[in-house]
């Protein structure tokens, strides 16, 4: 690593966010991996890595929707891998937005009212009805083409068909969709998708999900990359299936974090990228920056810096 000077900042006015954070790189701190990270991924995208894009379901509630939809819809990334969380919740917010509130609102309050919170984004109860109003004749025509195909489908295929059943260009689904992005799903039985997913199976037990059916088409596009790259924002099992798919290829030559947890209590969210090195996710020799904040904050500002 070549040392340079640290260079502190210099603000004026109706400056861009893309000169902001080119300032960043030798800030420092925070502010110096953000640079760094910024840089990696250019490299990622020179060399031609396939870029495995992960995040949470929080991430969706936020106003970050919209810019994973744009990130999809240019193919800055070749697959997404993410909770069933943010399926839905991409979903519901074609139908109708979220609404901002604040972290220390009345909880007791909120469930009287039917609306439930996420930090300080609230999420009324009528979107969980129209989900439902939404899914459940979708079960059915998914239920029909798997009698056609005599298989059950795999959560990428099931996914992709939502992503087709709907029309807004904000939606990852949308774009994934159109675009043929897999958005793979370890866990699609969880959230009020899986409650849907329930209900829909009292009268139609024959119904299902094969939950192993994405591991053939992520293992192909693992195997068969000549580099690979993962942006990874947040934590949890969609993390740890981006970075352990990579297990079959001496682990990511690029990899790029955005998180807030800690790695005391050893937890895969907190787990920094040194640390899968020693399983074989992250390669030895890989390119890594881990950028410690919120993505909220942090990934426009990585966009911003990128296009730049």
């Amino acid at each position: 690593m070549v040392e340079e000077k640290i260079k502190g900042f210099r603000i004026v006015r109706n400056q861009s966010a893309a000169s902001l954070v080119d300032q960043m790189r030798r800030a420092g701190l925070q502010a110096g991996e953000l640079g760094k990270a910024v840089e990696i991924i250019r490299e990622m995208k020179r060399e031609k890595a396939t870029v495995f894009f992960s995040f949470t379901s929080n991430m969706v509630s936020s106003g970050l929707r919209e810019l994973f939809a744009q990130l999809c819809e240019e193919k800055f990334v070749d697959a997404v891998i993410t909770g069933i969380g943010s399926v839905e919740e991409d979903l519901m917010k074609t139908h109708a937005p979220f609404l901002q509130g604040g972290f220390g609102m009345d909880d007791v309050k909120l469930y009287a009212k039917g609306i439930n919170r996420i930090g300080n984004i609230l999420v009324p109860n009528e979107r969980y009805l129209w989900l439902e109003k939404f899914l459940q004749p979708f079960f059915m025509k998914e239920l029909k083409k798997q009698e056609k195909l005599g298989r059950l489908l795999a959560p990428h295929e099931l996914i992709r068909d939502l992503g087709f059943a709907i029309k807004d260009k904000n939606s990852f689904l949308f774009q994934c969709a159109r675009n043929n992005i897999p958005i793979y799903c370890p866990a699609p039985t969880d959230g009020a998708f899986g409650l849907q997913l329930f209900l829909f199976k009292q009268d139609y037990p024959e119904f299902g999900i094969d939950v192993s059916g994405d591991l053939k088409p992520l293992g192909h596009q693992v195997l068969t990359a000549r580099k690979t790259g993962g942006i990874i924002l947040g934590g949890g099992f969609a993390k740890h299936h981006a970075i352990g798919a990579n297990i079959l290829r001496g682990g990511l030559d690029y990899a790029v974090y955005v998180s807030t947890g800690t790695p005391y209590d050893g937890s895969l969210s907190g787990a920094r990228a040194n640390e899968a090195v020693s399983w074989g996710k992250v390669n030895k020799k890989a390119n890594i920056a881990v950028v410690e904040g919120d993505a909220s904050i942090v990934f426009p500002l990585l966009v911003a810096g990128i296009k730049g």
